[in-house]
């Protein structure tokens, strides 16, 4: 019932709230998104802004301040009624081991409420910044500032964590928080080419992450049949696609797709155990008598035979087409 009055709550407050928004800010915005806020920090770039202040808020949604965020709401609200729901929103607590714990500062624990509580908040960092004459882009809690010169980034970095600090009562993240290279630092997943007009590139983490859960699925001690999980890839790739295939630097999911084929035949080649069972399924799928035979019989592991020719001719592209994998790059 709270999630559903606050759905309610968010539908008029939005129509009131959103129009005044900065066009910089694209987090849980209608008609703003992810891809959005990083193609605006693309152009930025282009236009010869090659630094980048990169501030992350610390643990942001658990310490906004109550008594400014209903300060703020006040300015626009005169129904009491209604500040004394949210308010009521506000203060009533997380659970924790089945307990509940009073809420002091933050917004409500992954409530529908809650991203418009924190634009609000964050729409006074915005027009400070637009005051100041800043390129940025914001998306929720993450914000890059674009300078010229990496003095510039030091000068702003020092300036607006006085700000956030002094005047909206909340923190900056030193540890995720600095002043670099666009290219050396990733936003929403994403990082940048270094050249002069930088294309879109999957960040290094956004991939190790990517290659963490594949590995999951393709366990070689999975006795799964081979198309549940090729089911289960697809699903998770689909998605994956979804939001990376928004990246112009493309050999990323080039090499992604032969590394994820390279799994499925290692999880195989481990499968097959015998070197009579893999001499008949390598002559079954095609391999020439000798080379299946010296196959065969090798003692390397399943991760370096997944790269011999003899399992690339046995599960070639083709069988992973015919098995409907999704690919990630055609």
């Amino acid at each position: 019932m709270d999630r559903f009055v606050q759905q309610e709550v968010l539908q008029v407050l939005q129509e009131q709230w959103d129009p005044t928004f900065s066009i910089h800010s694209h987090g849980f915005r209608p008609e703003h998104s992810q891809h959005g806020a990083i193609a605006e920090a693309q152009q930025y770039q282009a236009e010869g802004y090659g630094w980048v202040v990169d501030l992350d808020l610390e643990k942001f949604f658990d310490r906004v301040n109550h008594d400014r965020l209903m300060s703020r709401l006040a300015e626009r609200i005169s129904d009491k009624r209604m500040l004394k729901l949210i308010g009521g929103f506000l203060r009533a607590g997380v659970m924790e081991g089945g307990l509940v714990s009073p809420s002091e500062e933050g917004t409500p624990q992954g409530g529908p409420l809650s991203p418009l509580l924190s634009n609000i908040v964050l729409d006074e960092f915005d027009k400070e910044l637009e005051r100041r004459g800043l390129r940025f882009v914001r998306y929720a809690d993450d914000c890059n500032i674009y300078v010229r010169s990496e003095r510039a980034g030091k000068r702003v970095m020092e300036h607006i964590a006085s700000f956030i600090t002094r005047k909206l009562k909340l923190r900056v993240n030193e540890t995720k928080s600095a002043v670099g290279r666009p290219h050396a630092r990733k936003f929403l997943g994403f990082s940048f080419t270094r050249e002069k007009k930088p294309r879109r590139r999957i960040a290094p983490k956004s991939i190790e992450r990517v290659k963490n859960r594949i590995r999951e699925l393709t366990l070689r001690k999975r006795g799964d049949k081979l198309e549940l999980i090729v089911e289960e890839l697809n699903r998770y790739l689909r998605g994956w696609l979804g939001y990376y295939g928004f990246c112009e630097a493309r050999s990323v999911l080039r090499d992604l797709d032969q590394w994820i084929r390279r799994r499925l035949r290692s999880l195989l080649w481990k499968r097959w155990k015998t070197p009579k069972k893999r001499y008949r399924e390598l002559r079954g799928r095609g391999v020439t008598g000798q080379l299946a035979r010296d196959t065969a019989s090798s003692s390397q592991g399943p991760w370096p035979m997944s790269a011999s020719k003899a399992l690339s001719i046995a599960l070639s592209n083709g069988f992973f087409d015919s098995l409907n994998l999704q690919r990630l790059h055609s």
